[in-house]
């Protein structure tokens, strides 16, 4: 008899923890902005808001996938130059600061997660919006900066003109090697559009407790149907290391309108992006029964040819899982 009760405590545990964190869908949002990183900057790449909403998708038995995960998401991004207040020196301002135009980009999307049994997964995603005024940067930034007691933001009648943005993109991620705490992984993506073309690839570093690439903080992919295997752990909590090697073919936030189109009575200053850059992303991933965080600092090589300097933000992603 207490056999047969050690076998039911033992068998209830594994599964359990096998299936404690199965939820299909979740909701939340994601922050970037680079004063988390407490520098006193407010250059560059210097905001971004998200919200996702995904769903975990049916599956065949038979199907080499483990798991497939639809996801829809809005966002804003806001870039300035080396300073979101251009100088004014007797009444004239200073366009030869900006070392990075004003842009924003606001944009509504969709992906569709493929996740296999192997740890491989191919993400593939399409993005609808539009880089310029009408992305409201200026309204959004000057509302923030005079609401929380900031420096007033100037310069934004420099920003690119309206560019209407269809972008296409693609990820893939597949499992290298493995220990206990420590695994290494290959990381790419590559976009294509009238916003955004370029491509990456790197290797990604987790170590501390996490779970496989189809059902992780890693890729996106912590709602899922069922389960149906044995997890390398019931929660996540791992750092991670993430370099990548960048090719810019275009960016509309830099460059303007692919297509050349400009208001003759603008203003727009666009410069020139480098063509290769490289980052470091250096974070922290966690998943429990209902709640997921990844927050990280990414450092970035200058992706203007004019910018004075590098630059570097912090992300903080929250979700909440639920069904």
């Amino acid at each position: 008899m207490k056999y047969k009760i050690f076998c039911f405590v033992l068998s209830f545990t594994c599964w359990y923890g096998a299936f404690a964190q199965s939820h299909t869908e979740e909701i939340g949002a994601q922050t970037d902005n680079d004063s988390y990183l407490l520098q006193g900057s407010d250059r560059y790449y210097t905001d971004g808001i998200f919200l996702y909403y995904r769903r975990a998708l049916k599956i065949s038995n038979s199907s080499n996938l483990q798991n497939k995960v639809l996801g829809f998401e809005a966002g804003q991004k806001i870039f300035n130059p080396q300073t979101g207040s251009i100088a004014n020196y007797a009444g004239v301002d200073q366009p030869s600061l900006i070392d990075r135009p004003f842009a924003a980009y606001l944009y509504v999307g969709s992906t569709l997660n493929f996740l296999y049994k192997d740890e491989s997964n191919l993400k593939i995603g399409a993005q609808i919006g539009v880089v310029g005024p009408d992305a409201y940067g200026k309204q959004v930034q000057s509302f923030v900066h005079d609401n929380f007691g900031f420096y007033h933001p100037t310069g934004w009648e420099y920003q690119v003109d309206n560019s209407f943005i269809l972008n296409l993109s693609a990820e893939y991620n597949k499992l290298l090697a493995r220990s206990s705490w420590i695994d290494v992984s290959l990381t790419s993506y590559a976009n294509l559009g009238t916003g955004f073309t370029g491509a990456g690839v790197g290797p990604m570093f987790r170590l501390g407790t996490f779970n496989q690439l189809f059902n992780s903080v890693s890729t996106q992919s912590t709602a899922i149907q069922s389960a149906g295997y044995t997890r390398l752990n019931p929660h996540e909590l791992f750092f991670y290391y993430k370099p990548q090697f960048n090719v810019v073919a275009y960016d509309a936030t830099v460059q303007g309108s692919l297509f050349g189109t400009h208001n003759p009575n603008s203003m727009e200053i666009t410069l020139d992006p480098e063509r290769f850059v490289f980052s470091n992303q250096l974070g922290l991933g966690y998943s429990g029964k209902r709640f997921v965080l990844d927050a990280a600092v990414i450092f970035h090589t200058k992706d203007v040819k004019q910018m004075v300097q590098s630059h570097q933000w912090g992300t903080v992603t929250l979700l909440y899982r639920f069904h």
